[in-house]
């Protein structure tokens, strides 16, 4: 069942979301060649816990940590991990942050020094594709809408879109309905209606779109170990147009 949200509830959805985004904007200076995931993930702790939020994928379905870092070909669901970061890597790191019993949740790719151009081109390519799922999440439209608008994009840069995983509704847990898949036909699907509340969240690969599992079976990657980007935010579907909760200033 979609459940729909009232503009209070939509307004502290944006508090959580206003304390996500600030946690990716510090991330920024703080991701480095030679720092780890795990101080990644103990980093993001230490700043949650400060302003009064906590992490809402720890202990969702057994998973052990606040944050995914996934590296290079991992598409989603990395681990935090001890191993050092390096020059060119790329990392995109996930949550869900939690305040005030509202969620709100989004994923980030950050370069790790300097990069290869192949590298910026799928992270420009992958922000990118999210805009064109958000500018297609109006009233009257549907779920299909977005899909397309984020396949023809990206397919058209040459680019591949994972299938496997989708956004979704969110709310009072993480995951709700409607799922939103991030290719499909336009005009398919459950038609978009104020006060729902959504992530895009495309994951892009510069090869093939298929993933296969770790043996942690959590963690996705490439198939052909190309590199892989994903940008998320936490949408309100409103009648003045899509609304971004978990959006940074100058991203």
């Amino acid at each position: 069942m979609i459940k729909r949200k009232s503009k209070r509830e939509i307004e502290k959805m944006k508090e959580a979301g206003e304390l996500l985004a600030s946690v990716h904007k510090e991330l920024r200076s703080f991701i480095k060649p030679g720092v780890t995931t795990m101080e990644i993930e103990q980093f993001v702790e230490r700043y949650l816990d400060k302003h009064g939020a906590t992490g809402e994928q720890k202990g969702y379905q057994g998973y052990e940590y606040t944050t995914c870092a996934s590296i290079n070909d991992e598409i989603c669901h990395g681990f935090p991990r001890k191993e050092k970061l390096e020059e060119g890597d790329i990392v995109t790191v996930d949550m869900v942050v939690k305040l005030n019993g509202f969620l709100a949740d989004s994923a980030w790719t950050h370069p790790v020094g300097e990069i290869s151009e192949e590298a910026r081109k799928l992270m420009d390519v992958s922000k990118t594709s999210l805009y064109r799922g958000i500018e297609a999440a109006q009233v009257g439209n549907r779920i299909g809408d977005i899909g397309h608008a984020i396949q023809s994009y990206a397919e058209g840069e040459g680019y591949s879109v994972v299938r496997e995983f989708t956004g979704h509704g969110i709310g009072e847990t993480i995951h709700e309905d409607p799922y939103i898949p991030h290719f499909g036909e336009a005009g398919k699907g459950a038609r978009l209606k104020d006060g729902m509340v959504i992530t895009i969240e495309p994951m892009i690969n510069v090869g093939d779109w298929q993933s296969k599992m770790d043996d942690n079976q959590w963690t996705a990657r490439t198939v052909d170990g190309s590199l892989s980007a994903q940008y998320e935010h936490t949408i309100a579907i409103t009648k003045e147009g899509p609304f971004i909760l978990t959006a940074q200033e100058d991203e």
